[in-house]
């Protein structure tokens, strides 16, 4: 059976079907969204004030004009006098006025038309209009600064320019951002008016030996000539020696086999090796050479501080040498060697605002100094300031806190003291001291995001209250994607 396409219903206005995305109705009629607007002063229309006669759609005050009644009292609103029937918005299509030819030589060259001097932009002595002034092959807008004049008395713009008129062949670059032309695109743009690329041996006419290119051994002519370090080269011959880069007079590099490099090519063979030395970057650079020789070339020098030995109580705290002040460290108006300026117990190195002055007159870390001397027991160690380590210093059961008073009827549901404002927190149904307020199953300390009261009246983190009381199976758990049975 052929396929058989349904049929669409027909816009009245432009007589092409409409679709449901671009419809519009009025009158039982389907007309397209952008043929939906009055046929006599082309306003949009909508739903609230178009008006159809006879598959025409209309504003209101339109098809009062037209179809209305006319006379003495009709008219836009009461009182007024009209007899206007809209025959002053009848269109009807004019031809446009076409201005007078020049005579030749004396118009515009693109269209022949005389140029008046408010619209004239001038090429080569001869007089454009605004909107004839575009390149004759990919029709661009142009200016005084991209035009371009070929030698057929046509305009064009950069581009076009050096693909139809400019030099041909690999290593040829247009005037603009081209790049490189290949013989293919050569073939597309051939044209007769084009300089023909020769072929030229530098090598035909040999120089004494030592007078003449140093690649080739040429003769250097004045138009050909590139200097490094008192040598002439052929511009064809001052090419990178290793990777045959061309080069010029900023990013050439004179090695010492006294041949000429680019800067990569010169730093990966000459320049210094090793972690951290590149080409002027901060990657690393370790083309050309082993590891063996990097570890036999890599310059070592291991400082002896106790080789000078100073007076008891004048050199460094730590090994006892003399202190210059080319590696002077103070702290606490004691002078430290820099190598010997590290934290007693990690030996992490330090500076002056990570070193910490011990009581035992040594100096650590932070985190050190806060695990040996910093404050210990119970509410410490919760915060990244304050760290426990010691547990001697920490209560064995957290609901024998030695309080001063007496037991409440009314105090902290974990120890029984009273709950005073100063140190109060509270959850749905009780007030808890700031140091009972953790977690019943993990202890972990909480507060008002991570707080959640259990049905037995205790107090739970997020996960534990899961744990205990949420929803079990497998799909539910602590968090996204873990599955718990417990």
């Amino acid at each position: 059976m052929p396929f058989v396409p349904v049929e669409t219903p027909k816009c009245p206005a432009c007589g092409k079907s409409v679709y449901a995305a671009e419809e519009r109705v009025a009158g039982g009629y389907k007309f397209h969204k952008t043929c939906f607007k009055c046929s006599m002063c082309n306003k949009a229309l909508d739903s609230t004030n178009c008006t159809e006669h006879e598959k025409e759609l209309f504003c209101k005050n339109c098809h009062g004009r037209k179809y209305g009644p006319k006379g003495y009292g009709f008219g836009g609103g009461a009182g007024c006098l009209s007899t206007d029937t809209g025959a002053h918005l009848n269109r009807e299509f004019v031809p446009p006025k076409i201005p007078p030819k020049a005579p030749d030589g004396l118009g515009c060259p693109r269209c022949g038309i005389y140029v008046y001097a408010a619209e004239q932009m001038l090429a080569r002595g001869k007089g454009y209009h605004r909107r004839c002034f575009k390149c004759v092959q990919c029709n661009k807008t142009l200016d005084s600064t991209l035009h371009c004049d070929g030698p057929d008395k046509d305009i064009y713009c950069r581009g076009c320019y050096a693909q139809k008129f400019g030099a041909r062949g690999y290593g040829h670059i247009g005037i603009s951002s081209l790049g490189l032309m290949s013989d293919i695109k050569d073939c597309e743009w051939q044209s007769d008016m084009a300089p023909k690329a020769s072929i030229i041996n530098v090598e035909q006419i040999q120089a004494p030996i030592g007078e003449g290119c140093p690649r080739c051994g040429g003769v250097v002519f004045a138009a050909e000539q590139v200097l490094s370090k008192g040598r002439s080269w052929h511009r064809k011959c001052f090419k990178c020696r290793d990777c045959t880069k061309t080069l010029d007079s900023i990013i050439a590099c004179d090695g010492p086999d006294n041949e000429v490099y680019c800067k990569t090519c010169y730093g990966k063979k000459w320049g210094p090796h090793g972690y951290g030395f590149a080409c002027g970057s901060s990657f690393l650079q370790t083309d050309g050479i082993t590891e063996e020789n990097l570890a036999s070339e890599r310059p070592f020098v291991a400082p002896d501080t106790t080789s000078i030995m100073a007076p008891d109580g004048e050199g460094c705290p730590r090994c006892g040498g003399a202190v210059f002040a080319a590696e002077l460290q103070l702290s606490k108006g004691k002078m430290y060697h820099r190598k010997c300026f590290n934290c007693a117990r990690c030996t992490r190195p330090l500076d002056s605002v990570l070193a910490c002055d011990g009581p035992d007159e040594n100096i650590y870390c932070k985190l050190c100094y806060a695990k040996l001397f910093g404050p210990k027991g119970v509410g410490y160690g919760h915060t990244p300031t304050l760290v426990s380590t010691n547990y001697e210093y920490t209560p064995s059961c957290w609901g024998t806190i030695d309080r001063n008073g007496q037991k409440s009827e009314n105090g902290c549901p974990r120890c029984g003291f009273m709950v005073f404002a100063a140190e109060q927190v509270k959850s749905a149904k009780n007030v808890w001291h700031k140091l009972c307020f953790y977690c019943m199953e993990c202890r972990k300390y909480l507060d008002s995001t991570n707080l959640n009261d259990g049905p037995d009246g205790g107090i739970y983190c997020r996960s534990c209250y899961g744990k205990f009381y949420g929803p079990k199976g497998v799909g539910y758990g602590i968090g996204a994607g873990t599955l718990t049975m417990a």
